[in-house]
C-alpha cells in the first residue's frame, strides 16, 4: 500500500520533471549496479561527434555520481526547483518548459568544450534555481534550518556549500551564467525599450 501511495503521488508530479528526476535516478540506479558504467554516460565530443556516441548528449545531464550525500542532495533540489518552476511560472506552458532545458542543454554543453566538463547535471541544477530565484525574488528561503536569506542569493549559497563539500565550482558557475543568459533573454531583454522576445519555442515542440 506504501508503494501504491507513493507512485500515485510520483503521477501527481508534472510531466517534465517526473521524467528528467526519474531519469537521474534510474541512471545512477543502473550504475550502482554495473549495468552501465560513467565511462558510458560522459561528454566527450570525439566520441560523439567522431564515433556518432550521441547519447552522450543527454546521458552526461543524468548522472550526479554514485549513491551518496552529494547524489541525495543534487536530486533534492533538481526535484523541488524543477517541480516548483513548472508548477509556477511555466504552468500550463509546458513546450516553453521543455524549450529550457534544450536551450540551457546546448549551451552548457558548447560552453563545456571549453572547461572540458564531462557531467553536466549539476549545472542544469544550477540553472534551474537561478531562474526560479530571479523570478521569485520576495521569497525568503530557508537553507537547511541554518541561513534565511531571499531567494536571488540561493545559487550562491549552492555554490559555496558545494565549495565546501569539496567539488569544483566551475559547473555551478556554468548552470548561473546559463541561467542569467536565458532570464535576460526571456524576461528581462522583451520589456527594455526596443526589446523583443528572441527565444521562441520551435512549434514542433
Amino acid at each position: 500500500m506504501a508503494w501504491q501511495g507513493l507512485a500515485a503521488e510520483f503521477q501527481q508530479v508534472p510531466a517534465v520533471t517526473r521524467a528528467y528526476t526519474a531519469a537521474c535516478v534510474l541512471t545512477t540506479a543502473a550504475v550502482q549496479l554495473e549495468l552501465l558504467s560513467p565511462f558510458q554516460l560522459y561528454f566527450n565530443p570525439h566520441l560523439v561527434f567522431r564515433k556518432f556516441q550521441v547519447w552522450r548528449l543527454v546521458t552526461n545531464f543524468l548522472f550526479f555520481g554514485p549513491l551518496g550525500f552529494s547524489f541525495f542532495f543534487n536530486m533534492l533540489f533538481v526535484f523541488r526547483y524543477c517541480r516548483m518552476l513548472e508548477e509556477g511560472s511555466f504552468r500550463g506552458r509546458t513546450a516553453d518548459f521543455v524549450f529550457m532545458f534544450l536551450f540551457g542543454g546546448v549551451l552548457m554543453t558548447l560552453l563545456g568544450l571549453l572547461g572540458s566538463l564531462f557531467f553536466l547535471g549539476q549545472a542544469l541544477m544550477a540553472m534551474l534555481v537561478y531562474v526560479w530565484s530571479r523570478r521569485s525574488p520576495r521569497v525568503r528561503v530557508n537553507f537547511f534550518g541554518l541561513l534565511t536569506f531571499q531567494a536571488p542569493f540561493l545559487p550562491w549559497a549552492l555554490m559555496g556549500f558545494s565549495l565546501l563539500l569539496g567539488n569544483s565550482i566551475l559547473v555551478d558557475l556554468l548552470g548561473i551564467a546559463v541561467g542569467h543568459i536565458y532570464y535576460f533573454l526571456e524576461d528581462v531583454f522583451p520589456n527594455q525599450p526596443g526589446g523583443k522576445r528572441l527565444l521562441l519555442t520551435p512549434s514542433f515542440l
